[in-house]
């Protein structure tokens, strides 16, 4: 079992910075209460982390490559670990707020990594295996996250959904420093700082503009300018790369149909996935009224799917075309939201249940074959480039998922309520406040207006399954249209060979993309 150690460390750091992305969802409203600030203001404690994961992961996989995978791994624990401690002993907002954009870099620098160390370490059949683990990991991960910060919220205090990160951190650092040997980086290739610069503030503006896009409204001035900054940046970066020796991102790699069909999936895996899931969790909470622990426990079946099919995958289904494993994972994660399409007023959770299954197993097979593809694609002194342009594609591809399938919500909410008759504000539907809309109600209408409510939240649900099979479906077929081409074969790595996987010093054999 020794060699699954190194696998051990890589994924304790995984769990801990997705579990990360969710688990503060369901404890802001003690947040507010304790730090004496509104609930609309602490949502910056989401934002700013999920704006520092989408604007670094390309600049530090690069760096990764340059300095060594582990090297950058272990910084951006230690980093993880320090902020998540000052964020933990915060008694002003600000403060809480600065420190979670700073475990955002060290989440960034972990994230950008993970793959490129699996991907160094294992080779064979074994990376397959390690992959098909990685893989249900992370798809668990993103389910945990509001259980667990339910449970700690409840029972203990939510200063400890960061606490908690200190012991697993510093176990993550011992075993990757005793088991994950340091791989040297390329020292030779210089660091691309304009190319760093542009991306950053692109990944930045499209990224914030997405997620504040409701609040300023779509056509403000705000939002726009935003859009148009991320824009410039945009084609800055496009300008810089190609008159670089030696580029962050080699464009080059969008020539091949396999690595843009594997960029264009990245971003539609993470919209039919993931992003319906903060509006059905608003549903399950404002109108079906279950508690925040509960409400994450109905999204179980998705994770547990997802993590028995992402480690039987990854043991059985090695040698099979990356091409049919993504193709069918995103057509059955398609699949799975179509599903879901049934809900109507009078349903409860368990009409989720079989589309939250069909989901977790397309989640559970493409999770693992997005990344070892991706890895696959470049030579590992560049896996860190790769890993960082993957996840990326999967952090845009969430937050425009979230705030199309929020605009296709809205709209449908509305829709709902004006064939109803109007007299129910939409906006206070979609802000969580179904209850004190039925109680503060006219005894005489409450039944009505309830009723209303539960038509109105089934009509935007509906909208937004059928958008995201939709899309789930398209991602199906762009990956069994454009994943063809064998990948570019890997080259041995520098510096000793890995004691990991069956101490295997040959070089690695790259699974093909089509």
């Amino acid at each position: 079992m020794r060699k699954w150690l190194p696998l051990a460390a890589v994924c304790l750091g995984t769990f801990m910075l997705l579990v990360d992305v969710t688990i503060v969802v369901v404890a802001l409203p003690d947040m507010a209460r304790s730090l004496h600030t509104s609930f609309t203001d602490l949502q910056w404690v989401m934002d700013v982390y999920a704006l520092a994961l989408a604007a670094l992961l390309l600049g530090l996989g690069s760096l990764a490559d340059r300095i060594g995978h582990r090297q950058v791994y272990v910084a951006g624990v230690a980093v993880f670990a320090l902020a998540s401690l000052a964020c933990g002993l915060a008694t002003d907002p600000a403060v809480l707020i600065a420190f979670r954009g700073v475990q955002g870099v060290g989440g960034a620098a972990m994230l950008a990594t993970t793959t490129a160390l699996v991907a160094r370490l294992y080779h064979g059949r074994d990376r397959g295996v390690a992959f098909g683990i990685w893989g249900a990991v992370s798809g668990a991960a993103s389910a945990a996250g509001p259980i667990l910060g339910g449970l700690l919220t409840e029972y203990l205090d939510w200063r400890w959904i960061f606490f908690v990160n200190l012991p697993i951190s510093v176990l993550a650092i011992a075993m990757t420093v005793k088991y994950v040997p340091a791989l040297a980086g390329d020292r030779r290739r210089g660091m691309d700082l304009p190319g760093m610069a542009a991306f950053t503030v692109a990944a930045g503006a499209v990224t914030y503009a997405l997620i504040k896009g409701s609040d300023y409204g779509w056509t403000s001035g705000a939002t726009l300018g935003l859009f148009a900054l991320a824009a410039l940046a945009l084609l800055v970066f496009l300008l810089i790369e190609p008159r670089r020796a030696q580029p962050m991102l080699d464009l080059a790699l969008f020539r091949r149909g396999s690595f843009t069909g594997l960029m264009i999936t990245a971003v539609l895996l993470s919209v039919a996935a993931f992003s319906y899931l903060a509006y059905t969790s608003l549903w399950l909470q404002s109108v079906r009224g279950m508690g925040p622990v509960t409400a994450g426990l109905a999204c179980l079946p998705m994770s547990a799917a997802a993590f028995v099919f992402a480690s039987l995958g990854g043991r059985f289904l090695h040698g099979v075309s990356p091409r049919l494993i993504l193709g069918v994972g995103m057509l059955l994660i398609g699949g799975g939201a179509l599903l879901m399409t049934v809900i109507d007023a009078g349903s409860t959770w368990t009409a989720l249940v079989a589309g939250f299954m069909v989901t977790g197993v397309g989640v559970g097979l493409s999770t693992p074959a997005l990344a070892s593809t991706a890895m696959a694609a470049v030579p590992p002194e560049r896996a860190g480039m790769a890993s960082g342009a993957v996840n990326t594609a999967r952090q845009l591809g969430n937050a425009l998922g979230i705030a199309v399938l929020g605009v296709v919500f809205h709209a449908g909410l509305s829709g709902s309520l004006r064939n109803h008759g109007g007299g129910v504000p939409a906006d206070a539907l979609a802000g969580g406040q179904a209850a004190p809309v039925v109680a503060h109600a006219a005894p005489e209408r409450r039944g009505m207006i309830e009723e209303m409510v539960h038509a109105a939240f089934a009509d935007g649900l509906r909208d937004v399954f059928w958008v995201s099979g939709v899309l789930g479906v398209l991602g199906g077929l762009v990956a069994l249209t454009l994943i063809r081409r064998p990948a570019a074969p890997a080259r041995p790595p520098r510096g000793p060979a890995p004691h990991s996987a069956a101490q295997q010093t040959e070089a690695p054999s790259a699974p093909a993309a089509a």
